[in-house]
């Protein structure tokens, strides 16, 4: 889902939106219907129905300067260059690939960037919207098309997003048949194990444990009876968990853990979800792995894969380990020290966990 640029890459979001009429609508054949950037250095977009965005962030080279750039399905017609303003030196839209539209926004030399802090969000249904700077001085409305609809609708429409935004509601957990499942949740570590050292002496074992308390809460609102196999910071064997995961009969058994890379090197991040075997193993795999990378963009995707891991091997149930993130890695390591973050990652798995319960239930 992920791929790396000069090791520059900043993110990756994939959305999925509706058409609308619009005026002045970019080639038909491109997904791309009308683009924006306002006065507050906002850009805005609106494309056809079902369309699957891909944006990233480079930093500057000998060539270019700061890119960000989105691509769309479907060929644009008209490759063009438009002249910017402000920090913004241009303007490009162009065909990357057969059957592929890019609009690239490349910024002037010393323009002050923070992208780590950048965050797309939906307004609704056909229309996404990012904030890439603030202008300092008079900055020039650039755009084709109409973006907008009409105010109110707007802003009833961007009440909404942070309203669900806050309570992670966003992420619309599915509802699965009450008292029917019985999930074992796997905090790595612990006690004298603490796992993983990040940067800033941050601990696999505390984070994890977060984590997976939070997944047990949610699980348990949906009706899930959902079981630690530790819930404060006491040395567990491995082999305890696994027959904790067994003597329960549980449904599925997840094993959550953080990861650190050899020589701690900060420019390695990503997130990765195992399995043992089966198709059911993989699925649930497979269906964790998405969640939890629609709330980390920017961290590379580093698949799913099989894994001889000893508490999904010796489990009688589907069983995955997931790896939330690279404690030594720089993006990774200061999203996972942040409370917010960790809520998301444990929403995430647990949408991941009923979306599997719901499929094979």
């Amino acid at each position: 889902m992920i791929k790396f640029l000069d090791n520059k890459l900043f993110r990756y979001l994939s959305v999925f939106l509706f058409l609308n009429s619009s005026i002045l609508p970019i080639k038909a054949s491109s997904a791309l219907a009308a683009w924006a950037i306002n006065t507050k250095g906002v850009l805005e977009l609106r494309t056809k129905s079902n369309t699957n965005l891909k944006a990233y962030f480079q930093k500057a080279n000998q060539i270019s300067g700061d890119r960000f750039w989105v691509d769309f399905p479907g060929e644009l017609k008209n490759p063009r260059t438009i002249k910017g303003n402000g920090p913004i030196k241009e303007i490009r839209l162009g065909k990357p690939d057969k059957g592929k539209t890019r609009l690239v926004i490349e910024f002037k030399e010393e323009t002050y960037l923070e992208p780590l802090t950048w965050q797309m969000v939906g307004l609704d249904q056909n229309r996404w919207r990012i904030k890439l700077f603030n202008p300092k001085y008079s900055f020039k409305k650039i755009g084709e098309g109409l973006v907008e609809k009409k105010k109110g609708n707007i802003k009833a429409n961007q009440n909404l997003i942070y309203k669900k935004k806050n309570n992670y509601g966003y992420l619309k957990l599915p509802e699965v048949k009450r008292n029917k499942f019985e999930v074992v949740i796997d905090p790595g570590h612990g006690g004298p194990d603490p796992g993983a050292i990040g940067i800033g002496g941050i601990r696999e074992t505390d984070v994890v444990l977060e984590v997976s308390k939070i997944v047990k809460k949610l699980l348990s609102e949906k009706g899930v009876k959902a079981r630690l196999t530790r819930s404060n910071d006491v040395d567990l064997d491995l082999p305890p968990r696994v027959s904790i995961a067994n003597n329960t009969d549980a449904d599925i058994f997840v094993s959550i853990h953080a990861n650190a890379s050899r020589g701690k090197r900060r420019d390695i991040n990503g997130l990765e979800t195992f399995y043992y075997r089966g198709w059911r193993g993989r699925l649930l795999a497979k269906r964790i792995q998405k969640q939890i990378l629609r709330v980390s963009p920017g961290s590379p995707d580093r698949g799913v894969k099989q894994g001889r891991f000893y508490v999904i091997k010796n489990t009688r149930m589907p069983a995955v380990l997931v790896e939330i993130g690279f404690l030594t890695g720089r993006l990774d390591a200061r999203r996972l020290e942040k409370l917010t973050h960790r809520k998301r990652l444990a929403y995430a798995i647990a949408k991941g966990i009923l979306e599997y319960l719901d499929k094979v239930g």
